[in-house]
């Protein structure tokens, strides 16, 4: 994870085929002090961040050439951009469209149309979060002991987003709700990943989470 400067914390890449939502959402975002790129598409947006990068993405879901999932895809896959929050704008608000884009790797999904205001919320909460993230990644701590982790661990899909989310430190409960599945279904998620990689407590899976930039 980069170190993010005042200028780059106030970057935004929104990405959106609408151009009277893009108009709308740009200028308010503006108005809040942001400097916003656009894309109309997942391709074009792919092409933007390759020179340069924004400190936060918000994408719609259905677009053309290539549509938001495709899109983020291929954000978490490259090291370079894996970190950067991404919040999903969609029409599609069933639960199983929510569920789908957390999976895919969002970070926030919200449901077309939407109060602005709740929008600069959203993304104010994102960027707060990783500073966090990058102050806890950074910053040395006294007495640490190393984390041992077998190269060759392996974890599932779903693992992987649960362990990005408790290395963000929503707890069992929170990432139930957010992935819409059972408290107990999270735990069990939670001990396998502890039997996998030989650690004690979810503080050392956030911890290795962080090691290994997962989030």
């Amino acid at each position: 994870m980069p170190d993010l400067s005042t200028t780059e914390q106030n970057k935004l890449l929104l990405i959106d085929d609408d151009p009277n939502l893009v108009l709308l959402v740009k200028d308010y975002l503006e108005l809040r002090g942001y400097e916003v790129v656009t894309a109309k598409n997942g391709r074009e947006a792919l092409r933007v961040l390759e020179q340069n990068l924004p400190s936060l993405i918000i994408c719609d879901v259905m677009m053309p050439e290539m549509d938001g999932y495709s899109f983020v895809k291929r954000v978490r896959d490259n090291p370079q951009t894996s970190w950067l929050p991404v919040l999903f704008l969609s029409a599609k608000g069933q639960i199983q469209d929510r569920v789908t884009g957390l999976n895919t790797g969002a970070d926030v999904y919200m449901v077309k149309p939407f109060e602005p205001d709740e929008l600069v919320a959203q993304i104010e909460a994102s960027l707060k979060q990783t500073a966090r993230m990058q102050q806890q990644q950074n910053a040395p701590i006294e007495g640490e002991v190393s984390i041992n982790v077998p190269f060759d661990v392996d974890l599932t899909p779903t693992e992987q987003k649960v362990i990005q989310l408790v290395a963000k430190g929503m707890s069992n409960r929170e990432i139930a709700a957010g992935l819409s599945v059972s408290q107990r279904t999270v735990e069990s998620h939670v001990s396998n990943m502890l039997g996998k990689t030989g650690l004690n407590n979810r503080t050392e899976l956030a911890r290795w989470a962080i090691e290994q930039r997962m989030i």
